[in-house]
This record gives structure tokens, sequence and C-alpha cells, in this order.
């Protein structure tokens, strides 16, 4: 079997499987999500925090939710971080200087998972299961809350109220993500990643002298990792270490896990909103635009010219032999169409028009299918952004979902897809320009460019992952990256929750002969192009300069 014949194999079981799990567990989120009962030990919960799940929420009350849980995960970590050195189950590692533990902090809290240290010779047990695996799950957990609160806005009307912040949290975490994790740590087990609690081992005969690996809870933190598209490795290879991702069944199953539930939260959105047919269309704008960029990605990485390519059948420099180039193109697409950033091969290795496309798919705002929760809050902007167009186009005032857009929600939704390009191209352009973060780049030229520009692409859209190419781990990147992360974290938040709110105070506008049919074939088109011209009005000067130059050269 040739190798581009495996990878389209691949592919389509990935699909098939995607397929598979989407009804039932779309159903169940959404049920979740509905329900007004809770749990004994969702109870015990909400009376250790003091929350009452009863009481609804409008708009600030639950951002300063969202805004005050995240605050004290940031301190705890870093707190956490700061004290590792006196902590036990260290394994002997130091406490983790300031910037960096700010830096960590802010990333594994704002589901960015952006790491500048090896995580196998910095990080102790403590710090990798009682911090980072933990805001694995809670930071997805808020993800989905926000979408959430945007879903009730266009399915309730007269009234400002979302839900609770607490109730959504607190369900997140013990009713899907911690049952889904549990049973993928036992695949991983079983495929061979690791699971324990041991130090660190010297392990055979390298380059004249030992290795030195210490073991740790890899499988079930890799688990939450693919699943709430976090993304942070336990390791610095990350997916690409074999403790982490021993097999190509595994590889493919992190993939599966991965897009599971922001392809299968479509399904919430339509039941939730009274309409499936509506999930539908966002799921298949969703699925046109990552099996687009799988064909683009596979094309570049198995036809780029040059004679050791072709003997190789495909670029294989920075990808593993016991993955292929065809299974590494879907991962590498699947973990930058997502807000995952975990990686299975080494992106600054792809060729110069392959590192562009990851680098595209997250200056799409990581929608296709995005992040957990995050990724259809961030579909639901552009898809109003798709019927204010129309409604240009036509002289007709633009409605989606029964909800008027006006020029309220049309200003909201504008913030929301510009603060991002700014956070990126600003900082990039600062990075550039001053003479000291210049160093930390190990190539000069289009693909050093290209290093900076996909560093602050990946803090800002809340990716993680990196072209591995850059220095980070300095007090420049460090403190600019840990910002990026921050405000592109949540300042988009607060435009999804305002507009949530300005949704549901409205009356329904009841449909006509004149309205846009948002659950046809040819809003899906419209949608589709609205986010192509849009990401590449605002980045394709930046990605001239980069990986285009690069890949043309």
């Amino acid at each position: 079997m040739g190798p581009v014949l495996a990878g389209v194999l691949q592919l389509l079981a990935l699909t098939a499987a995607l397929a598979l799990a989407y009804k039932p567990l779309g159903t169940y989120m959404a049920k979740v999500y509905s329900s007004d009962k809770h749990l004994r030990v969702e109870k015990w919960i909400y009376k250790g925090i003091g929350a009452d799940p009863d009481t609804e929420m409008r708009w600030p009350a639950y951002l300063r939710g969202v805004l005050a849980f995240s605050l004290v995960g940031v301190l705890f970590l870093y707190a956490l971080q700061r004290l590792q050195g006196v902590l036990p189950g260290s394994l002997g590692f130091a406490s983790i200087d300031p910037d960096q533990a700010f830096n960590t902090a802010v990333s594994f809290v704002t589901n960015t998972n952006w790491q500048s240290y090896y995580g196998e010779q910095a990080m102790g047990h403590v710090v990798q299961t009682a911090g980072l695996a933990v805001q694995n799950f809670v930071s997805a957990a808020v993800g989905i809350a926000v979408a959430v609160a945007l879903v009730r806005g266009f399915a309730r009307s007269r009234t400002g109220e979302l839900g609770n912040f607490w109730a959504d949290l607190v369900r997140g975490v013990v009713r899907i993500l911690v049952p889904l994790a549990a049973v993928a740590a036992v695949v991983l087990v079983a495929c061979g990643a690791i699971q324990n609690f041991s130090g660190i081992h010297e392990v055979g005969q390298f380059m004249g002298g030992t290795q030195q690996w210490n073991g740790g809870a890899v499988a079930s933190q890799e688990a939450i990792k693919e699943i709430g598209t976090n993304g942070g490795g336990y390791f610095n290879a990350n997916s690409s270490h074999p403790f982490e991702n021993p097999t190509p069944f595994s590889n493919l199953f992190e993939i599966f896990l991965i897009l599971l539930i922001p392809f299968s939260i479509t399904r919430t959105f339509g039941l939730m909103v009274g309409s499936v047919k509506q999930g539908y269309a966002i799921l298949a704008t969703m699925a046109t635009i990552w099996l687009g960029f799988v064909a683009l990605m596979m094309w570049t990485e198995f036809s780029h010219h040059g004679p050791a390519f072709e003997l190789a059948n495909g670029a294989l420099e920075g990808k593993e032999l016991r993955f292929g180039v065809g299974s590494s193109s879907i991962f590498a697409v699947s973990t930058t169409l997502t807000s995952t950033g975990a990686v299975d091969s080494f992106h600054s290795s792809f060729t110069g028009l392959g590192g562009g496309i990851t680098m595209l798919g997250m200056m799409l705002g990581e929608i296709a299918p995005g992040g957990v929760g995050s990724g259809l809050y961030g579909m639901l902007i552009m898809a109003i952004i798709a019927v204010f167009i129309a409604g240009l186009m036509v002289g007709r005032t633009p409605e989606y979902l029964g909800k008027k857009v006006g020029s309220r929600e049309i200003k909201l939704a504008a913030c929301y897809i510009l603060i991002t390009p700014a956070l990126v191209l600003v900082f990039t352009a600062f990075a550039m320009a001053l003479p000291t973060p210049a160093n930390s780049m190990t190539n000069s030229g289009a693909h050093g460019f290209s290093e900076i520009l996909y560093a602050y692409t990946s803090g800002a859209n809340n990716n993680g992952s990196a072209f591995a190419g850059l220095n980070a781990d300095t007090q420049w990147f460090n403190t600019t990256i840990g910002l990026a992360m921050l405000f592109g974290r949540f300042l988009p938040m607060v435009f999804v929750l305002a507009l949530a709110g300005s949704l549901a105070e409205q009356k329904p506008v009841p449909a006509t002969a004149g309205t846009l049919r948002t659950d046809k074939p040819l809003y899906t088109g419209l949608l589709v192009g609205t986010i192509i011209i849009i990401t590449g009005l605002t980045y394709f000067p930046a990605l001239a300069l980069g990986p285009l130059a690069e890949g043309l050269a």
C-alpha cells in the first residue's frame, strides 16, 4: 500500500468514526446543558464553592464568574510552580522562574498550553497532575460554558438571562470531560502509553552515554489534553513521543479525540435552538474547511518538488516514520484548526506552503471545527457576519435564528474578529522591530519571520503549538506571548457574552419569504467564503512575508 493511499484510508476511517459519534454525543451534551437536575457529586461541589446553581445570570454576572474563576486558576498555578522546589513529588526539579511561571499559568488557564520549557526536565508530578492536568479539564469546561451561553442567547427571548456559569462549568467537567477522558486514558494505556508516578530512570546507551527518563500520569493527561483541545504535552516532543503516542492506531485515536467534541457540539447547538438543520449547516461549514485543508496539506507534503522528497515519497523531515506523511498531515491540520496545539510532527520542518497551511488554520480563528466551545462560538460570530453581508447585498435587515442583527450586534461581532489579529500583528511587529527578540530565531529570512509570526498566532488564538525553531524561553517572549494568550482568550469572551445577552433580550422575528435560509447549502457557501475572505484580507501581507515567500522561493 502506497503512503498516499494509506493517508486517504486513515482520513476515511477517521471521518466514519466521527460520524458515528456525532449524534449520540451531541444529543447527550444538549441534555446535559438543558437539564434542571443536579447529580449528588455536583451538589457537593456547589456547596463547597458556595454557588447556587439554580440562579440565572445575566451576561455581566456570567462574565464575572468566568473571569473570577480563571483569575484564581492563574494565581494557584503560578504559586504551585513557584513553590515546586519545596513540594513533594517534584522529582528534584527546582521552582520555575517568575516569567516562565506566569507564561505557563496563563497558558494552561486560557486553554492554550503553550510550553516554553521541556516538560520532562522542568515539571514534577505535583505540578503536572494537580496543576496542569486540572486546568486541562476546567479550561475546556469554561470554553463550552461560554458557547452554551451564546446558544441560549439565540434560543431565549425577552430575557437577559443566560443560565448559571457555575452549573455549566461543573456539568461540563463531571458529566462530559471526566467520563470521556477516563475511557480514552484506558484505550491509550492499552496502546502502550505510560501511566505511573515513577521517578527518574537511566536507560540504555545513547551516543556513548545513558538517557534519563521520568515517568508520570501520561495517558490520563494525554486523554484530556486531546479531548479538551488543550495540547500541553508531558514531554517536550509532545504527541510524537512514544510514551504519549506509541502506535499509528493511537495517533489516529488522538486525532479522533481532538475533533470529537468540536464537531459534535454543532448538534448540541441545533437541538438547543430548536432546529437540527441549523446545526448541520454549521457542521457542513466546519467539515468543508477541515477537509479542504487536509487535502491541501497532503498535496503539499506528498507532491513537493525535489529529489529528496521524490525518493522518500513525501516530505519526511520532522515527521515520525511510524505515523508517516498522511497521518502527520491530518494531525497537523486538525490540531491547528482546533485550539489544541498538540503535535505529532514538527511544523517548522513542513514544506513552506505546508507550514503556511498550519498557520492559516489558526488565523481563521480555529473555528473549523475549532476548540472545545470556542470553535462553536467563533463560528456563530462568523455566521452573524455572513448574514449581515447578505443583508447588505439585498437591502434587508439581517436576521439569524429569528434574531435581528442590528448595530449593537454587528459592532460586538466586529470587535470579536478584530481583537485577535490586532494582537498577533502588533506583537509580531514589535518582536521584529526590536533588536533582542530576533536573537531567538534559529533561522533567518522568511522562515525566521514565520517562527515569530507562528508563535504569536498560536498564543493569541489559544492554540499552543510552536514552529519549533524559536527559543521562546526568554523574558520578552514569556511575557508578551503570555499577554497575547490572556487577552486573546478573555477579550473575545467579553464580546461573545455581551452579544449573547443582547440576543436573549430580543423578541423573536417571524420568518418571511424574504428571510435568508441559513440552513441551506447556499448559506453554507456564503459562510465559508466570508471566513476565507476576512482572514485573507487580514493576514495576507504577513503570510506573504513568511510562508508564501518561502514556499514560492
